[in-house]
């Protein structure tokens, strides 16, 4: 909806198009420094500047010397309110073509942008859900009017109401890991939709809910597709680590291995002891797959891990010979490399393990605060 200043709202879901679609975009982020220096919006044709709310209060007149007068101008801030003040004294200083971020950071950080990845050998389809705001990525198999949804995300609507658009009724919710970035919303959307929850029993010592054991030898049915947990236990970024083979085509990482770096096993304070698991996972283990497979990851770091239509994927063999974390081959250096001089822990990163275990439920607006950030689940994130 357009002011009568002309000032209009942008959405997330619009911004997600803008940087996807790597259209330039300038960006006045008045947030805190702290804030904007731990978290920002990043894009390949994207250029961003900070400039605190509180030093525009008096004159927006810094912002205009900084700004391109050519460029499509988006203000930013936490929740909305500072932005829009912001932007409207832009329009009011002459500037054109200004927007301000719909519901700030907090939109963004919850956005999610469903992308194909590409049709199962039976008809049916591979999606993949980007959380551009936060570095997450979910996935849902469909086949034959069933739906399978993996690294299931906290905002169930959107899984709701795609695989309804589908045609689709959610019989399995899987978690690869237990989360220590993100609260998963694999047990609520089972719960919702009547599906089965699948979780690794290696990560599920503490739980306080039922759910059934995901683990090597039980094949998942999905329609007329078969989810293969094959011998894919894949621990290092957790003891529970379970890699999922769909449709023998694609390879569902979790948190192991990303397209630009591996995982890091340190966020449940085990770096030393699981350091040996992520090593034999990444080196032996994945080593000994089929290197055609479309490795699909439950994270990204980067923008520029995201490709065409912002498809976050690579195949295993290329990821071998691109992927530094797949190149350390001495031993006690890979050692280093995990444990020492790692970026710092996710926000929250114990509470939110412990919600995802069940003994503790935190409600909307402390779990939408404990994400606040990025996710920060590779060794080499910066």
């Amino acid at each position: 909806m357009t002011t009568a200043s002309g000032l209009r709202p942008m959405t997330a879901g619009e911004l997600t198009k803008i940087v996807l679609n790597k259209e330039e975009l300038f960006i006045l982020d008045v947030r805190n420094q702290s804030d904007f220096d731990d978290w920002k919006i990043e894009g390949e044709s994207v250029e961003i500047i900070n400039i605190p709310y509180f030093d525009l209060l008096d004159s927006v007149d810094q912002a205009l010397e900084q700004i391109p007068s050519d460029k499509r101008l988006l203000v930013v801030c936490a929740k909305e309110g500072s932005s829009k003040f912001v932007a409207e004294q832009l329009v009011q200083a002459g500037r054109t073509n200004v927007s301000y971020l719909e519901g700030g950071m907090k939109s963004w950080s919850e956005h999610l942008e469903p992308v194909k990845i590409g049709d199962l050998k039976d008809g049916g389809s591979l999606y993949q859900f980007v959380r551009i705001g936060k570095g997450c990525l979910s996935y849902m198999a469909i086949s034959s009017g069933e739906a399978a949804v993996i690294d299931t995300l906290r905002m169930t609507d959107v899984f709701e109401r795609f695989a309804r658009e589908q045609g689709a009724t959610i019989k399995h919710t899987l978690d690869t890991h237990l989360h220590a970035d993100h609260i998963s919303g694999g047990r609520k959307l089972a719960e919702q939709t009547g599906a089965t929850y699948w979780l690794p029993p290696k990560d599920a010592t503490e739980v306080t809910f039922p759910y059934e054991k995901l683990e090597e030898g039980r094949d998942i049915t999905v329609g007329n597709t078969k989810i293969k947990i094959q011998p894919i236990y894949s621990p290092g970024h957790t003891i529970g680590s379970t890699s999922l083979i769909v449709d023998d085509e694609y390879l569902l990482t979790g948190d192991i291995l990303f397209i630009e770096s591996i995982g890091r096993p340190d966020l449940a304070g085990k770096a030393e002891d699981w350091v040996g698991d992520l090593r034999n996972t990444l080196y032996n283990r994945y080593n000994g797959l089929a290197q055609d497979l479309i490795v699909l990851p439950a994270h990204f770091g980067k923008v520029t891990e995201l490709g065409e239509g912002g498809r976050v994927i690579a195949r295993l063999s290329d990821l071998y010979r691109n992927n530094p974390g797949l190149n350390i081959q001495d031993e006690e250096t890979f050692r280093r490399t995990v444990t020492v001089n790692l970026p710092p822990q996710p926000n929250a990163y114990q509470e939110i393990r412990q919600t995802n275990m069940g003994k503790i439920t935190p409600n909307e607006d402390e779990q939408r605060e404990m994400e606040t950030g990025p996710n920060r689940c590779a060794v080499h994130d910066k």
